[in-house]
């Protein structure tokens, strides 16, 4: 999802987000959810209730709405907002139509830049939520977002959110210099990149949420060449672009090599977040 500012997000294109989708949905923290139904249901929202009332921020197609509406119980609507056009007609044309518990579940699509949504626009939702969102923003595009999360005192879901550190096995001596590159890449333009989770975490406490932080890692293995290949790809172009001396001359097609004989593993690991209007205290805990 693209800002209004002139440092725009990313455009990604739709084979890479089919792509990861899988791996995307094995790797969401689950122990959220039960935090997340309890809100919800002392919101008066959820099974026996009234709608679960759902906004996904920089929806792309659509993959946090097919991973968590069938996880909910209850009748679900749910608004995407993107700001491309084409990834919006793909959210909403696989949107699941039923919830855990065969509710019906509504979408409309909204095509909106994220940096012109504000509180009265998240007036009377439930849930705010993205996924791989919050370390493309800059910090004041995150606490735009927070403001807009709390004024309409709404919980939030963000989830898969970077935190600069990645684990390949067998581990090559460039990896190190390699990983600090691309998180260098991450931040250019001034966005969050690897500091998002924490960033978000301080702006909701200061907003007076409690934020539970939930590991949500990727696991790329000899069964996921094709995404294992993809994201290796795009890891070293970055890392130098940002810093050409990172690694010696033939990394890429070593690791490639490797990948392609099924030997290569990586961890990429992520956060997840949940924020709760109540004020409590707590932080489970990054790990």
């Amino acid at each position: 999802m693209s800002s209004a500012s002139d440092n725009p997000l990313p455009a990604f294109e739709p084979d890479w987000l089919a792509l990861r989708e899988e791996t995307d949905a094995d790797a969401r923290a689950t122990a959220p959810l039960d935090p997340l139904r309890v809100h919800l249901a002392g919101r008066g929202a959820g099974p026996s209730a009234r709608p679960i009332r759902v906004a996904d921020l920089g929806c792309g197609t659509g993959s946090q709405g097919r991973w968590l509406a069938p996880k909910l119980s209850g009748a679900q609507k749910w608004v995407l907002y993107d700001i491309d056009p084409g990834l919006l007609s793909l959210a909403g044309a696989y949107m699941p139509a039923s919830a855990a518990d065969g509710s019906p579940v509504s979408a409309r699509m909204c095509l909106r830049d994220l940096a012109s949504i504000t509180g009265p626009d998240l007036a009377g939702f439930d849930l705010v939520t993205g996924s791989a969102l919050l370390d493309l923003l800059t910090p004041q595009e995150l606490k735009s977002v927070a403001g807009a999360v709390a004024e309409a005192g709404c919980a939030a879901l963000f989830t898969l959110s970077v935190v600069g550190r990645v684990e390949l096995f067998p581990s090559d001596p460039d990896d190190p210099a390699l990983a600090k590159a691309f998180n260098e890449h991450q931040r250019r333009g001034g966005r969050l990149g690897p500091d998002a989770a924490g960033a978000a975490g301080e702006i909701f406490a200061d907003l007076g949420y409690r934020t539970l932080t939930f590991p949500s890692p990727w696991r790329l293995c000899p069964e996921r060449i094709p995404l294992t290949t993809a994201w290796l790809r795009g890891w070293v172009g970055a890392a130098l672009e940002q810093d050409p001396e990172a690694a010696a001359g033939g990394y890429l097609e070593r690791r490639l090599g490797e990948c392609d004989r099924g030997e290569l593993g990586a961890v990429v690991h992520h956060t997840d977040l949940l924020l709760l209007p109540d004020g409590a205290e707590g932080d489970t805990g990054l790990s």
